[in-house]
């Protein structure tokens, strides 16, 4: 990934943030996938009410790269949240994220300010379920 790629993840990441639905949280997400065809696709979290029927951020991402190309391979993630570059994709996500994503692909948490860390997805997802096959 080239550093324009890197700025313009973090950036989109960021700027979705604003389109978070959270009445109930408060809590604004945004993220931001490229897509093995090289293109940008945002999302954003959508509560509601019965917590289990909330959106993530990085689904609502992944599913937009789905619904709006022929990709199925994301090649980095970006997820913006709050003043820390600390917040890490839920569980669910994580594994959701494990169909679409190699162990080496770069996560980057963003602050809101623009800082951020990144990880590779297998640090941030170790010992991912990724098979039914039996021993």
């Amino acid at each position: 990934m080239t550093k324009e790629q890197e700025k313009i993840l973090i950036e989109k990441s960021i700027a979705s943030c604003e389109g978070a639905y959270v009445p109930y949280s408060g809590f604004h997400v945004g993220a931001c996938v490229l897509g093995e065809d090289g293109k940008f696709y945002t999302g954003f979290n959508v509560e509601n009410v019965s917590y289990g029927a909330t959106i993530c951020a990085e689904r609502s991402a992944a599913i937009n790269m789905m619904t709006n190309s022929s990709s199925r391979k994301i090649l980095a993630l970006a997820v913006a949240a709050g003043d820390t570059c600390d917040t890490m994709p839920c569980g669910i996500c994580r594994q959701f994220l494990c169909e679409f994503m190699a162990p080496d692909a770069p996560v980057y948490t963003v602050a809101r300010n623009g800082d951020y860390m990144v990880k590779t997805f297998a640090e941030i997802m170790p010992f991912a379920f990724t098979s039914f096959k039996k021993d």
